[in-house]
């Protein structure tokens, strides 16, 4: 089945796209924007914003209908398909299959000063309603906050003797995330620990798929909450007693 972007009718292609651009702000600038914007594929783009964002900067959000299609039954990715539980079938779950209290570490590492993202699945309170990893029985959850180095996160998982790992990364400038990640692996590989726990990644361009390709047994995404992390992990560590 070929798709395409929906816009006013099925498949009409219609997109809007935003960029900057190293020039003035000119007609000059407003010229090669809509170049840019048809070598991308788009027909008839139109410039409806256009501003200077300081000296030799601009700034310009474009509509247009894009040409490109993509056959849908060939797009294949891998994700996390289990049904996430609820807070009370968790803590169940783990009184049931475990004598002792599963540690959580969580933080945002290296230079990441964010903390949204690892807050609202650790902290108590949570988001959106969904609580935090704080509140629930059965799991001692430590959330170390911002911009914690990787050698400090493996110092604070062997003195605590954690299960799982939950590494939040939403700095992503020139990939320094990805490398931030990668590292944290080798830490962990080097002291004989990653087959010991459960290595979670999550952010706002993290993916499952992403987070399996360096390493991680898992990744998550926005619309992601405590639970959806909890299930995995515990049902991972279930599935590694067996």
């Amino acid at each position: 089945m070929k798709v395409k972007p929906y816009g006013d009718t099925l498949n009409d292609g219609k997109i809007q796209v935003s960029f900057t651009l190293p020039v003035e702000r000119s007609q000059k600038g407003i010229a090669a924007a809509k170049e840019i914007a048809k070598q991308m594929g788009l027909l008839d783009p139109v410039v409806v914003h256009a501003e200077a964002i300081g000296d030799g900067f601009s700034f310009y959000i474009l509509y247009g209908s894009l040409i490109h299609s993509v056959d849908y039954d060939k797009i294949q990715v891998e994700e996390i398909t289990q049904k996430a539980l609820s807070r009370k079938e968790i803590e169940t779950l783990i009184a049931k299959e475990f004598d002792r209290g599963i540690v959580f570490i969580g933080a945002s590492t290296g230079t990441d000063a964010h903390t949204v993202g690892i807050d609202a699945i650790m902290n108590m309170k949570g988001y959106a309603g969904h609580y935090g990893l704080e509140r629930y029985n059965g799991i001692e959850a430590f959330n170390l906050g911002s911009q914690v180095l990787n050698e400090e996160f493996v110092k604070m998982a062997i003195d605590k003797k954690a299960d799982v790992l939950l590494i939040s990364q939403t700095v992503t400038q020139k990939d320094v995330h990805l490398k931030n990640l990668v590292e944290l692996v080798e830490l962990l590989e080097a002291e004989g620990l990653r087959d010991k726990i459960i290595l979670i990644a999550g952010g706002a361009r993290i993916t499952h798929e992403l987070a399996k390709e360096l390493g991680y047994d898992a990744g998550f995404g926005p619309g992601n909450f405590a639970e959806d992390v909890a299930t995995f992990a515990i049902n991972e560590l279930i599935e590694r007693k067996q």
